[in-house]
């Protein structure tokens, strides 16, 4: 077991090296007051030493952090995190791949609870999401607007999955895009923290082999919760286009989600 908790913790090190890496890459120096980049400037964004400088840690010490080789204090990833403009999602994620937050509870079977009370929505669509985004319920009214889970295949039954490759979906929600995005961004806060789990590894193979044309979103290390959006859907039936409001909900009793829409 010890090996595998240090070949854990290893893995969130690179990841969490990976993350800082990534959005040093992405902060031009003029955002933080520095000389314009010029022609000798081959290191797109900051360079690891102007991020030490700024962050008050060695330099030696702020490339082990990259590379994942270290430990760290959380006051040093606090001032890492404020040097990299950071907002309040990306530091929570660079905390918990620290260890600085307690790691999410495996998924478990969907509770009774859970299941009653969307039974009890008629007119609210519902389905409920692992941590990995699989479907693993769902009530009348959703399989009454949307393609019917039950007439999936499990293995592709994965909400992030259904809106990137399955045309029915995307009829439905035409503008589907944005609402797959958000949710790439929502399982990558996740998926880093669980490196090693199978149903992370599954999902990310999956979507890199069914949509390489989007490989700049497999590559993107931005992450952040799935926020309440409003969407427009037109229904296959012909009916008039409906609003409706996607919520993501957490109950207390299970490590799994709700997505649930108001429908207009």
């Amino acid at each position: 077991m010890t090996g595998a908790r240090e070949g854990a913790d290893a893995a969130r090190r690179r990841e969490l090296g990976g993350f800082l890496r990534a959005h040093r890459e992405r902060l031009s120096p003029a955002e933080l007051g520095l000389p314009a980049a010029t022609a000798r400037r081959r290191t797109p964004g900051l360079r690891r030493e102007e991020v030490a400088a700024l962050s008050g840690v060695g330099v030696a010490w702020y490339s082990w952090l990259e590379q994942g080789r270290v430990e760290t204090s959380r006051q040093v990833l606090d001032a890492v995190s404020r040097t990299l403009r950071l907002d309040a999602t990306a530091r929570a994620h660079v905390l918990t791949l620290a260890g600085f937050a307690a790691p999410e509870r495996d998924a478990l079977p969907v509770d009774p609870n859970t299941l009653a009370l969307m039974g009890s929505w008629r007119e609210t669509p519902a389905l409920a999401l692992d941590p990995a985004l699989t479907i693993t319920a769902w009530n009348t009214a959703y399989a009454g607007l949307w393609p019917d889970p039950a007439r999936i295949p499990p293995p592709d039954r994965n909400l992030l999955l259904l809106l990137l490759t399955d045309p029915a979906h995307q009829r439905l929600l035409p503008d589907w895009q944005p609402v797959a995005m958000d949710l790439h961004r929502h399982f990558r806060t996740r998926a880093d923290r669980h490196p090693h789990d199978d149903r992370v590894r599954r999902l990310n193979a999956r979507l890199r082999t069914a949509r390489p044309d989007l490989a700049a979103w497999w590559s993107c290390r931005t992450v952040g919760d799935f926020t309440s959006r409003t969407v427009e859907l037109t229904p296959a039936s012909g009916a008039p286009a409906l609003r409706s409001t996607m919520t993501l909900l957490y109950p207390a009793s299970t490590a799994d989600a709700i997505l649930a829409q108001h429908v207009h």
